[in-house]
């Protein structure tokens, strides 16, 4: 809602939850019309709205097919489903109606991620052979976590975050910068742990560690670790012939790309410990403010979508390119050897990082 805020010119027409307590507190706190049920909010959608389907993952897959089935666009939370058998079946429903279903995250439309994309595209650091993606938040069982409260008042829901698992909630970020600059994964092979095992007594929790190899079909070789137990670092390298392109942040759209060129000095092979900047020229997209742990304008992606309906085009966000990612994703949950069944090209860059 504080990412909306800055596009006052887009309206909301309304908000619902099946728990009236908090959805009148969100509806109060924010200025959004309240909305009774699921069918009234799909009756209030004008022609080319999108729904906003922010529920707990495991409730993606019923409410996504509901507005699919209504006629109505989707924006989804990420993982767009839980099973890639769901994503390919609400993917055909969607193409049947002549409608889009689009997956968050948002971030690879963001500024960091549009930059990087544009320096690999123009080969700074030459062709990329190794990429480190790390997306460690700590030891997250230990933090204050019932002091997490929204803007709104509602509670960080860290039981479901917990049985939904770090890898389904976070692997997104990276993997979708990636899919973008690099297109289809091939294989992904997968190991996990548990490494905490009593988390605040919630009970049938998924893994906190997981650290995935990821193939692509034409592109480097990405290695990812999701974790609440490691020290965070959400640093992405790029390993390239010349040099190693590196982004110290995933969420912050002005986290800085960085370029360090590759050295042979006397007998010793180095980077540049005096890295070069890499920037856009000219602007960008309206930036957010930190609150808390990300400086993300969250709906740089349902605008992006509402532009493309507008349009008529498909949204970058939507299509193949969502159900890939959400296969390559639940793939990283999953300790074994997967072989991708779905794919995708690269993502076309925003107008302002060609």
């Amino acid at each position: 809602m504080r990412s909306f805020a800055l596009t006052p010119e887009l309206p909301i027409h309304g908000a619902h939850d099946r728990n009236p307590i908090r959805r009148d507190r969100f509806c109060a706190y924010w200025q959004v019309p309240p909305v009774e049920s699921l069918d009234a909010l799909l009756e209030a959608l004008p022609p080319g709205g999108v729904v906003l389907n922010l529920t707990n993952p495991s409730e993606h897959h019923a409410v996504t097919r509901a507005c699919l089935e209504a006629g109505a666009h989707v924006w989804s939370e990420k993982p767009l489903v839980l099973d890639p058998a769901e994503a390919r079946a609400l993917h055909e429903l969607a193409d049947a109606r002549g409608l889009q279903l689009a997956s968050a995250p948002s971030s690879v439309l963001g500024e960091t991620a549009q930059t990087l994309l544009h320096a690999l595209r123009q080969g700074v650091g030459g062709a990329p052979r190794l990429i480190y993606a790390e997306l460690d938040d700590g030891f997250i069982p230990q933090a204050p976590l019932r002091d997490w409260i929204s803007d709104s008042g509602a509670p960080w829901p860290f039981e479901d975050e917990f049985q939904v698992g770090c890898t389904l909630e976070h692997a997104g970020y990276y993997l979708s910068w990636m899919i973008a600059a690099f297109g289809a994964v091939t294989r992904v092979v997968t190991a996990t742990a548990e490494v905490i095992p009593d988390k605040l007594g919630v009970q049938d929790t998924a893994p906190d560690f997981s650290v995935a190899t990821v193939s692509f079909e034409r592109g480097p070789v990405l290695r990812l670790t999701c974790s609440i137990a490691a020290p965070h670092d959400h640093r992405l390298r790029v390993v390239g012939d010349e040099g190693v392109l590196e982004v110290p942040a995933a969420w912050d759209n002005d986290a800085p790309v960085r370029y360090r060129k590759r050295l042979r000095i006397r007998r010793r092979l180095l980077e540049s410990p005096i890295p070069r900047r890499i920037r856009l020229k000219g602007p960008t997209h309206p930036k957010v403010s930190r609150k808390g742990a990300a400086a993300m304008n969250f709906a740089l992606g349902p605008i992006e979508q509402l532009e493309a309906i507008a349009a008529g085009r498909p949204s970058r966000l939507a299509g193949a390119y969502a159900v890939h990612l959400t296969e390559v994703t639940l793939a990283c949950q999953e300790t074994g050897v997967h072989a991708m069944t779905t794919r995708c090209e690269p993502m076309e860059p925003m107008p302002w990082a060609r």
